[in-house]
């Protein structure tokens, strides 16, 4: 028996998220290369950007995430604080496959994250319906990397800090906003492409990373946000109306936020 897409408020499988947004024009020149984790796949990709993450389909929390890169003859593989160097493609693929295991794993290409004190950083954009049923962005908040890690998942230990400080290093005010202003159009574009699809979902978190071109990319979208970021910021607004839009399609968060740290 088929799912009722109508009755559907989470979607686990990040290959059925992104091939639903490679469907609209707009929105597919923000999507990084992403394939299914087959062995010609990911030779393909190491050869054409050198860069890849290869990243559970049904995971979360950025648990299990592994960066691989080709560098010249060799191969560097980094999966939380441990890296490894292969001086054969077969040997990469062989360490994995044992990592991947039963699971279904995709490979992306890899993106150059803008980087703050040397560590990378990407930002997480709620969005949510509001009480009268329309779609509106409620928080842009920027996650930094744990110093040894390779992901910015505040379970993972980043540093969560306001957007605007982030952007600060990298483009004057105007480019800035301009960036910030881009990523809440992303957003919209994005909840009303899922919303064909999927009517019941009332709320998307986007993590979206910037290059060195000052381009947003989506790197995923999580149809069960955790806004654990938001409540690291002094500025307490957008915590306030995340939660206070949840409750009127009736979800409660958890706010006991250890793992994440808050930036100076």
């Amino acid at each position: 028996m088929g799912t009722n897409r109508k009755t559907v408020t989470r979607v686990i499988s990040k290959l059925v998220k992104t091939r639903l947004l490679l469907h609209h024009r707009q929105l597919a020149k923000h999507i990084p290369d992403t394939r299914p984790f087959t062995r010609r796949h990911l030779a393909n990709m190491l050869n054409r950007y050198k860069m890849v993450y290869v990243k559970p389909d049904g995971g979360s929390l950025g648990v299990g995430v592994v960066r691989v890169e080709k560098r010249g003859s060799s191969y560097r593989y980094q999966s939380g604080i441990r890296s490894f160097t292969f001086g054969t493609f077969e040997e990469l693929f062989t360490t994995l496959k044992k990592h991947a295991g039963s699971r279904r794993y995709l490979v992306q290409k890899g993106i150059h994250l803008l980087k703050f004190e040397g560590r990378p950083f990407d930002f997480r954009v709620m969005i949510q319906k509001n009480p009268a049923r329309q779609w509106e962005p409620t928080g842009t908040v920027g996650r930094v990397a744990h110093p040894r890690k390779i992901v910015t998942n505040g379970s993972q230990g980043s540093t969560i800090y306001p957007a605007t400080d982030l952007m600060k290093g990298h483009a004057d005010g105007h480019k800035a906003v301009e960036v910030l202003r881009q990523m809440n159009r992303i957003a919209r574009l994005t909840a009303a492409r899922f919303s064909r699809t999927y009517p019941a979902i009332n709320e998307l978190g986007l993590d979206i990373a910037v290059d060195r071109n000052m381009k947003p990319w989506i790197l995923e979208v999580n149809t069960h946000p955790d806004p654990c970021p938001f409540t690291k910021l002094e500025d307490k607004k957008a915590i306030r109306k995340i939660v206070a839009f949840a409750k009127t399609y009736g979800r409660r968060y958890c706010l006991k936020c250890a793992k994440a740290k808050k930036g100076r």
